[in-house]
């Protein structure tokens, strides 16, 4: 039997990571910690190794500024990062707008928003455009274009020092997420989304499904934030190989069959048998 444990362990890690990351960095700005400093764009552990957003690090590229090493080296770091443990785990595991997003889905759920909500039509390609058009107006205009208008960022500094107009940033979120479109900024329109899935793409660390463990009681796709990740339940032994798939682990948590679990051995045997 499962307990209550099993249903919320990785939700109670991601929760912890996320709220323990911004308190790292608010710490640093209230009482001069230096264990992480900065901001996401930008920061450092002890002053000594440099982390940096290669998303906006790309942007500064595209705008022709000049990148100092440390800038360059954070931002590989954070690649590399990324590109072993899965591109958007940044979303589920370190962005703040995650618990918005988070919020206005199980709240849509609860209410049944959908049931009485007209279906907006929208492709999750569209972060992608919205990623290419960011680069060519950083280019255009050289500024890094995102940065000035990202949510992420207005929210993450709001909280660290001070929230001016990121609350505004937020509410039109949450309610957008909440009543229009169903996962509509993080699945379908945020540029860095985009970016860390195809920084994912081939990670190592992948949600990996047993055929023949699943009665189909789609529970897992219920809460899938990227419901098109999981296009294998209950018909295919194989990993969720799609960059969107946001390593969350809330398909894993809701599943009573145990028919799907986190998996490393089983991507690298998966990649050497398509060889």
């Amino acid at each position: 039997m499962r307990t209550l444990w099993n249903n919320y362990r990785y939700l109670f890690f991601r929760r912890t990571t996320q709220i323990g990351l911004l308190f790292l960095y608010f710490g640093a700005n209230a009482w001069g910690w230096t264990a992480l400093m900065g901001n996401l764009s930008s920061s450092s552990i002890l002053g000594i190794i440099p982390l940096s957003d290669p998303y906006a690090v790309l942007q500064m590229l595209a705008a022709g500024a000049v990148l100092a090493v440390d800038l360059v080296v954070g931002a590989l770091i954070i690649t590399i990062f990324y590109f072993v443990v899965g591109g958007r785990a940044f979303c589920s595991w370190v962005c703040p707008i995650n618990l918005v997003t988070d919020a206005a889905a199980f709240l849509r759920r609860k209410i049944k928003v959908d049931d009485f909500a007209k279906k907006q039509p929208a492709t999750r390609n569209l972060r992608y455009w919205v990623l290419a058009l960011s680069l060519i107006i950083s280019f255009a205009m050289g500024v890094a274009a995102f940065e000035f208008i990202s949510p992420i960022s207005m929210l993450h500094r709001g909280i660290i020092f001070g929230m001016g107009f990121g609350w505004a940033a937020v509410l039109i979120i949450f309610n957008f997420d909440l009543l229009v479109l169903k996962n509509g900024w993080c699945g379908h329109i945020c540029p860095l989304g985009g970016f860390y899935s195809l920084v994912g793409k081939y990670s190592l660390v992948r949600v990996h499904h047993t055929q023949e463990n699943c009665t189909l009681c789609m529970k897992c796709k219920v809460v899938c934030p990227e419901q098109q990740v999981l296009y294998m339940i209950g018909k295919e032994t194989m990993p969720v190989l799609s960059g969107e798939c946001t390593n969350c682990a809330r398909c894993i948590e809701v599943c009573d069959d145990d028919a799907l679990n986190f998996s490393i051995r089983d991507l690298i045997k998966n990649n050497k048998s398509g060889e």
